[in-house]
């Protein structure tokens, strides 16, 4: 059975995430089994060896205070995507987390690598997927222009299909009364925005139900209507 997703508008490896964090541990973990986890700085790949090495030393240290086993992988470029020894390492993972960057970086990287057919095939047995910011937005359809504002027809990876991913949800929303209505006027029929607020986290499987966790809302937007979802909802996705 495919494992559960969770995809966050911000807060990755803050404590403000443990109580998803150990939801997904507890769920996606055999029991009497110590957590495999493998943290992913990728989508940081062009910001350079300090970030990089931050993103994977926050990975390691958030997930040891939860008692898991953890693994932060220094996969930055196409080269390291292709490493058999760190796509082994995925694939045996109970969770798989990426965490921010730049999120058409994360998508080109990881599309057709040995990295990602490991993601797929561990996800595929049970393991669970976080991606934070740009790890949750290159799991959808379509990647927007978050600074020109734009839903720009950018393919990605389309495990929500038909769907545009906005983390930092809160951000935009600040400005609802006008971003708010631009957004839904540019959203074509058949697709949808999905808003994710910071330190906030929608989780579940891709066919459905999904939950709220964290500390804010998530928003599911159509040309036709917009819905808020606040921490405990339940979220049914557009077909």
């Amino acid at each position: 059975m495919m494992g559960l997703f969770a995809l966050l508008g911000s807060g990755e490896y803050l404590p403000v995430m443990n109580e998803t964090d150990r939801f997904l541990l507890k769920q996606s973990v055999p029991e009497g089994h110590a957590p495999q986890v493998v943290c992913l700085p990728t989508a940081a790949g062009m910001e350079g060896d300090t970030s990089v090495n931050q993103w994977m030393h926050m990975g390691e240290e958030h997930f040891k205070a939860l008692k898991a086993e953890v693994h932060s992988l220094h996969i930055t470029n196409r080269a390291e995507a292709d490493d058999p020894q760190f796509a082994a390492l995925i694939e045996q993972a109970d969770l798989i987390y990426f965490s921010g960057g730049n999120p058409s970086y994360l998508y080109e990287t990881m599309q057709g690598s040995l990295a990602w057919k490991a993601v797929m095939a561990a996800t595929g047995r049970g393991a669970a997927f976080a991606g934070c910011s740009a790890g949750a937005m290159f799991v959808g359809e379509f990647l927007p222009d978050l600074r020109g504002f734009r839903l720009r027809q950018k393919k990605a990876f389309a495990l929500l299909r038909n769907s545009h991913i906005f983390p930092h949800f809160d951000r935009l929303a600040a400005w609802r009364g006008v971003t708010i209505p631009i957004l839904q006027s540019l959203i074509p029929d058949g697709e949808y925005a999905l808003g994710l607020d910071e330190d906030t986290a929608l989780v579940g499987r891709l066919s459905g139900p999904w939950q709220v966790m964290g500390r804010q809302n998530v928003y599911v937007i159509t040309k036709k209507e917009i819905k808020t979802y606040a921490v405990g909802d339940q979220v049914i996705l557009p077909a």
